[in-house]
């Protein structure tokens, strides 16, 4: 056919082809921006009526891109939701069913399994991370090479140790931060412990370090890089610098995040300085919801809810514990203050990144979808039923559409009730209709069975098969994982074995 006689058809076909190219070729930087238990409502412009804390660089980002409203951690949790977004898969498919890790053991990312940093290294990307890892790592004597054991006292690796399974082994060219915030004053170079700084410097440190690196990058503009900036902040200690004490007249932890905010504005301005803004995908978000440390009850009194309108807050399994903040901002490719209800989880990432660059993943990245057609305006294709939520305790939460299963009788984490304080004639779950009740409040389990039934079928299956979505056999690291955490149903659902 001529390109004379071509309909209307063909020519938008070209043109998706021409800009397929077209993004094959540009491949973008990626800077991925995640704080450490910031709630959804802690972010203004995604709580304008009950959000008291300004976040005017987060604000800015979101009127230039796209804000997912329906976006979830892996778990409500640190260190879960961080595996799931490095390796596409769900951190209850190793050994770390429950809680967090605490260092000195073997990388919970086996040393096989690829990461987003080193997906992308296959395209030709420089990779880095700057902040917080919190997924294990060893020390090691230099001298003797032995590992370190776990100190009884304070859990540090000492100053030289070095570290033959930290980020650099997991696909990153360049580190430089902490392992987690009980170590948050032990600062580290790549693969080696090399200071120890006062907590209340650590945010101005990343900040300096993140701004360097874009700087640095300017020197090879042609070489795509990705950032990985997983802050410690506005997680404990909440020590928000002198400049910012008071800034909130909410009291340290608004403080804080204010600081936080002032950190995303530092990153995307040295982003527009070196010329990058324009072909760089930025993406914000965080962990889990607002931690209780951050004297919620205070809070609200001076009309600021940390999760907006939704239930709960940090480890539990209402949506106030993984409703997450989520930006993205893409010039040319993200319509600017646009908006997405679809439902979409911090796991996607994974598919996502390796979709817009043509990194191939080959059987990794078991649980992600990429979210790609979401940034147009357009259904996300997925062979994926539903997400999978994960409490602090590891209580299951699955979520299909506009419904939610709990596999739990209270908030499955730190809010009231928890399990040892639900009336023990209460029902064994819990069902929401999240369009209708948002807030978690009208309980269907009983009146709904049937669609109980389907749910907990595809939960279990999700878990059998090693994987949510389709693609090769897949296997889980355990032989078995406990699918009700509070002795109700089932004791176990089997898995092979990795």
């Amino acid at each position: 056919m001529k390109i004379g006689s071509l309909t209307q058809f063909g020519y938008l076909l070209l043109g998706c082809l021409a800009s397929a190219i077209c993004l094959g070729q540009s491949r973008p930087n990626i800077v991925l921006i995640m704080c450490d238990d910031l709630g959804y409502g802690d972010v203004q412009c995604l709580n304008p009526k009950n959000g008291k804390i300004k976040t005017p660089h987060i604000d800015r980002l979101a009127g230039e891109g796209m804000i997912f409203t329906d976006a979830h951690s892996g778990s409500s949790v640190c260190s879960p939701t961080r595996y799931g977004l490095l390796t596409g898969r769900y951190s209850w498919r190793t050994r770390l069913q429950r809680g967090v890790v605490q260092g000195f053991a073997p990388c919970l990312i086996a040393e096989e399994r690829m990461t987003i940093a080193g997906l992308l290294k296959t395209k030709g990307y420089t990779t880095a991370i700057i902040g917080k890892w919190h997924l294990d790592f060893q020390y090691q004597d230099p001298q003797t090479g032995k590992i370190i054991p776990k100190p009884k006292k304070l859990q540090r690796g000492p100053i030289g140790a070095t570290i033959p399974d930290g980020p650099i082994h997991r696909g990153f060219d360049y580190f430089h931060g902490n392992h987690h915030a009980g170590s948050m004053d032990t600062i580290i170079e790549n693969d080696r412990v090399v200071e120890r700084l006062d907590e209340i410097h650590n945010l101005p440190r990343l900040t300096k370090k993140s701004v360097e690196y874009i700087s640095d990058r300017a020197k090879t503009p042609k070489q795509p890089f990705f950032l990985y900036v997983p802050l410690g902040s506005p997680h404990t200690p909440i020590v928000p610098t002198k400049e910012w004490q008071g800034k909130s007249g909410l009291g340290p932890y608004g403080d804080f995040v204010m600081q936080t905010d002032a950190t995303v504005g530092a990153i995307t301005s040295a982003l527009a300085k070196h010329g990058f803004a324009d072909n760089t995908l930025v993406l914000f978000t965080s962990d889990n919801g607002c931690s209780k440390a951050a004297n919620i009850p205070d809070l609200k009194k001076k009309g600021h809810h940390v999760s907006a309108h939704y239930r709960g807050s940090k480890a539990d399994s209402w949506d106030g514990g993984h409703r997450v903040p989520f930006i993205v901002r893409w010039p040319g490719h993200v319509q600017a203050g646009s908006h997405s209800d679809q439902l979409i989880t911090l796991v996607d990432v994974f598919a996502t990144a390796s979709e817009i660059t043509g990194a191939q993943a080959s059987d990794m990245g078991e649980d992600s979808v990429s979210f790609l057609p979401a940034l147009s305006g357009k259904p996300i294709e997925s062979t994926r039923k539903g997400v999978i939520h994960h409490s602090i305790s590891g209580h299951f939460g699955y979520r299909e559409g506009k419904w939610k299963l709990i596999l739990a009788r209270g908030s499955g984490g730190w809010t009231s009730p928890k399990e040892n304080q639900v009336d023990s004639k209460a029902p064994e779950a819990q069902l929401y209709n999240m369009e209708e009740d948002p807030s978690e409040q009208n309980n269907l389990y009983l009146e709904k069975p049937k669609l109980v039934q389907r749910l907990l079928t595809q939960l279990t299956s999700d878990i059998e098969r090693g994987r949510s979505t389709n693609g090769p056999p897949a296997q889980n690291d355990i032989s078995e994982i406990k699918l009700w955490k509070s002795g109700h149903g089932p004791k176990t659902q089997k898995s092979s074995r990795r």
